[in-house]
């Protein structure tokens, strides 16, 4: 298709619209131009050049460029100024051979990828000659015992561990530091080692405590009948890590009973029951039963020989409880530390009180609105606030199951419309500081909202007076983050080796499932329109890792993955599967693709004779 000369002229026209707001808005921010780290000048520059470009819609010039064979500045982020001043010269070139254009001192196109290039190595290590982008392995507790298992990791593939001080201890993060290194040693490998600040905990408080009972129930068939007797290990109550199947004794001498004898019994249902000893060894006995039975403290089991021998079952765990909550009902967030409730109902089933249950962010009550949403539980149940107190609010459920769904304690709460106010540094965070200057390559700041997170955390480094530049990668998983990603990265360019999380879990909650998609988007164009290294975090092959057994959407994912310059594996008792074969798609597809751009290698697997 042919292009008019007037069209072409209409373009340059618009390109130079383009880089007069890029020129201008450069100099409106000086001021804060001034204030980046010298290591970042030159991407801050870039960056606002981007804001510029994005802030004009191109897409009528992107369909000319296409028409021309030219580049539609998809992959333009890192040197849009570059890319725009080349596209403007070349059709200049189209229309006058001897055009002239002025190109000023700027980072190339070349240039661009160099700076990211660079800032991923600084933060992320060497990573592996396969493939560019690193993989980063959250540490289970059993990484501070488990040297093998921490050595496959990073023979697998793993370039850098994270470490979650939102668990375990001082004492036990030294050992996974430990193994991680003499791991790294013996198979000469650069593996970082990142540590998340645990960030302020918006979840649900505690709820009262169900009974405390415990049930056993055999195996039966489609017919009812028992196929697989359920097996019941008595043990002495004194004992301390039991097994799920272990049953506490309080009282009667175990050691006295021999396999063949049978106990009997009145459960706590007034049931008569029957257990067989089927083994018993090294002081705990091994029992069987036919019947479903329901065990509670001081219930009696019998056994004859002799003489008649009584055991005593002893304290049981009291059972989870949850708060179940169906479209239309109501519940109330308390600021108090009160144990959650159910609703109560009379014997009509009208309502007596709505259910309630604590928050433990004190600090929320002083920011939400009547009108708001609110997510708990990864976003499985969601409402709106209708009502506001000083030291609570009341929640109108809009979406939960069928049947309704179950909201347990220690439960994750999104506030997507509520501009929350505190930081997301912690007094926990501020006293785990220390140990991670001394012993991590990289802080994994959770919660950042605004500026001040950012200048709050920097200020709290400079007073630790460390000599070493530690990493910083700024977790974005808030609809107030994403917006405000901009002035936030600004910010953070005042010092030294920061990068971008992309918390896609909670994000997904706050920008809306629907949104979640161009928002992951923009986040990558932004970030790499500063040189920014980006992780790629929450839920990748999350099935593989935890159930054996990845989905067809998450390989479609981790394939996304490599517009990122490092991807976050979470824990499960198949992470070893699920680092290999991340190591194993990504070394494939960057063969292909290069971030967001397809590279085209030579066909492999189509039949290329032409007849």
């Amino acid at each position: 298709m042919k292009i008019k000369e007037d069209k072409i002229r209409g373009i340059i026209t618009k390109l130079d619209i383009i880089l007069a707001k890029m020129n201008e808005d450069e100099v409106i921010q000086l001021e804060t131009l001034n204030e980046i780290d010298e290591y970042y000048k030159k991407s801050a520059q870039n960056l606002l050049h981007y804001i510029s470009f994005r802030s004009f819609d191109v897409r009528e010039i992107q369909k000319h460029l296409k028409n021309l064979g030219l580049t539609r500045f998809a992959n333009a982020e890192a040197h849009i100024k570059a890319s725009v001043m080349t596209i403007r010269y070349l059709l200049g070139l189209a229309i006058s051979p001897n055009e002239q254009v002025s190109f000023e001192k700027h980072w190339s196109i070349k240039k661009g990828r160099k700076l990211l290039n660079r800032n991923s190595r600084n933060l992320l290590g060497m990573g592996s000659e396969k493939r560019r982008v690193r993989i980063m392995v959250t540490q289970p507790t059993e990484s501070a015992t488990n040297f093998n298992m921490v050595r496959e990791m990073v023979k697998r593939g793993m370039d850098c561990a994270r470490i979650n001080c939102a668990h375990d201890s001082p004492e036990i993060w030294s050992k996974m530091i430990s193994n991680i290194r003499k791991a790294a040693t013996e198979l000469n490998r650069d593996v970082k080692i990142a540590m998340d600040l645990a960030g302020p905990k918006i979840r649900t408080g505690r709820i009262e405590p169900g009974p405390r009972v415990l049930r056993f129930k055999p195996k039966k068939d489609s017919f009812g009948r028992v196929f697989e007797p359920k097996q019941i290990v008595l043990v002495p109550e004194s004992q301390g890590k039991r097994a799920p199947n272990a049953l506490p004794i309080a009282s009667g001498d175990l050691g006295s009973l021999v396999i063949g004898q049978v106990l009997t019994m009145v459960d706590s249902r007034s049931k008569n029951r029957k257990l067989k000893v089927v083994d018993a060894t090294n002081g705990q006995v091994t029992v069987e039963c036919k019947k479903t039975i329901y065990f509670e403290p001081g219930l009696m089991l019998s056994a004859s020989s002799n003489e008649l021998l009584e055991f005593k079952v002893g304290e049981l765990p009291p059972k989870e409880n949850a708060i179940l909550l169906k479209v239309g009902d109501e519940i109330w967030l308390k600021k108090e530390g009160i144990l959650g409730q159910g609703a109560e109902h009379n014997e009509d089933g009208g309502l007596i009180r709505p259910a309630m249950i604590s928050c433990q962010m004190p600090e929320v009550f002083d920011d939400v609105k009547e009108g708001e949403r609110v997510f708990f539980d990864d976003g499985k149940i969601a409402g709106y606030i209708t009502e506001v107190q000083k030291n609570q609010f009341r929640v109108k459920i809009s979406m939960a199951r069928e049947n309704g769904a179950r909201l347990k304690e220690e439960k994750g709460i999104n506030f997507p419309d509520s501009k929350l106010s505190f930081s997301g540094l912690t007094a926990k965070d501020k006293n785990d500081l220390p140990f991670i200057t001394d012993n991590a390559d990289v802080i994994n700041f959770s919660f950042v909202n605004r500026v001040d997170d950012v200048a709050g955390l920097y200020s709290e480094l400079g007073k630790l007076d460390t000599d070493r530049k530690i990493g910083v990668f700024l977790k974005i998983e808030t609809q107030t983050g994403f917006e405000n990603l901009v002035p936030i990265l600004l910010e953070a360019m005042k010092r030294e080796n920061m990068g971008v999380m992309i918390a896609r879990g909670d994000l997904a909650i706050e920008t809306g499932w629907e949104n979640i998609g161009q928002v992951q988007q923009e986040m990558l164009a932004i970030c790499g329109a500063a040189h920014v290294p980006v992780v790629w975090a929450t839920q990748v092959l999350e099935n593989l890792a935890k159930n054996g057994l990845p989905s067809r959407s998450e390989i479609t994912d981790a394939t996304t993955a490599l517009r990122a310059e490092c991807v976050m594996l979470n824990k499960g008792p198949y992470i070893l599967d699920a680092i290999a074969l991340l190591d194993t798609i990504l070394c494939k597809m960057e063969s292909s693709h290069h971030k967001n751009e397809p590279m085209l290698p030579k066909l492999q697997s189509l039949n290329h004779d032409l007849p």
